[in-house]
Order: structure tokens, then sequence, then C-alpha cells
């Protein structure tokens, strides 16, 4: 296929995938639980990095639309598609990952949280383990200072794809419940010690999940 062509198949994606994710997700009943936890990650800097899973993407992006957050995307090439859907819900764009721009992805992401804006990870993303946590998250909250806030969602009747990360649509009219958990603010010297917080993160990111699902 030649430039040209995949960037009219990327265009067509971005614009069908848009307007499809407006139209379920205007009947979702969004809701959210404990908020103050949030506001607990932003105190410090003014800013806070969301750290989810990849599985929940779909339903935290519209829950979290039009506020001006960026988000981390990889540099594959259905991380174009993702970016242009995001850029169309309200969010900034920060190309790059573990797996491939590394360096440019976490320079970025201290950018925009030097600049005010908070940052949105996924930490197993963009190829899993579904649940792991690449120490990109914790590296950016060490070098710049901003709480974690984990972040996760339950949705109550959802389609869960057949994918690595259980991707989860939410079907039309489900109550949608976003929650956070305590915030994680790594106080390490190193980027190295940094590392280490990765065990709570996980955690964290799960003990959301939880509370979202109790809800």
């Amino acid at each position: 296929m030649t430039a040209a062509g995949r960037e009219r198949r990327i265009a067509w994606s971005a614009r069908l995938g848009t307007v499809l994710i407006r139209v379920l997700a205007s009947t979702w009943r969004v809701r959210f639980a404990n908020p103050a936890l949030l506001k607990a990650a932003q105190e410090k800097t003014g800013v806070a990095i969301f750290a989810l899973w990849h599985g929940h993407l779909l339903p935290l992006l519209w829950a979290h639309r039009n506020r001006d957050i960026a988000i981390m995307v990889s540099e594959h090439k259905d991380g174009e598609i993702i970016t242009r859907i995001a850029l169309a819900l309200g969010f900034r764009a920060v190309r790059g990952s573990t797996s491939r721009g590394a360096a440019r992805a976490l320079l970025g992401g201290c950018r925009e949280l030097e600049s005010g804006h908070d940052l949105a990870v996924t930490p197993d993303g963009p190829r899993g383990p579904a649940r792991s946590v690449a120490p990109g998250t914790t590296a950016i909250a060490q070098r710049t200072g901003a709480g974690i806030a984990p972040v996760a969602v339950h949705a109550s009747r959802a389609w869960r794809l057949n994918s690595w990360d259980g991707f989860i649509i939410p079907k039309p009219f489900a109550r949608v419940t976003v929650a956070y958990s305590d915030p994680i603010f790594v106080a390490a010297a190193l980027p190295r010690e940094a590392t280490q917080e990765t065990a709570n993160l996980r955690a964290g990111i799960d003990r959301a999940g939880e509370i979202a699902a109790t809800q």
C-alpha cells in the first residue's frame, strides 16, 4: 500500500472510530468514585499521572474527554489511529512507549506535566503482558514530582475482546464507574530506584478496579 493509501485508511478509520465511540458512549451512565483521591495526587505539583490498564482505555478516554489531558500512545501503526481518536475527544498526544521511542516518550511526558497538563499512561501497553508494569510511569513521576493517580473502570455490562489486554467495551446504556485509589508519590533519588515502586503501582491500579466494581 502506498503512503497516500495508508494515510487515507488511517484517516478513515479514525473518523469512523470517533463517530462510533461518540454514539455508543453517549448512552453510558458514567459516575466517579472517590474523585478526592485524584485531587490528592494533583496537590503537590498541580498535575497528576493517570495510570490505567490498557484494557480499560476506551471507557476512561470517554470519561475524561475534553480535559486537555496528554495521553501517551505507542508509535505502532495502530497508535496513529488511537492518537487521532484521542485528539478528537479533547486530549493531547505524546508518542512513544517502552518498546519503541521510549526516551522521546519519557521526555515528552515530562514536558507535558511541567507545562501544566495531566498525563495518562498505560503501564502495560502497548503489547503487554496484561497488568505488567513497565518502569516509564514511575520514572516520569520521579523526574517531575507529579503524583500518580491509579484509575480503573467497571461496567455493569460490557463486551470483552479476545485480545491480550481483555479490552473492555461497555454495552449500550451500561453503568460505568470510574474509581481512583490512593495516590503514589515516587521519592526515589535515582530513576533506577523508582522502579521499586512498580509493585505499588500494580497494586494501586488493581485496588482502583476493586473499588469501581463495588460502587
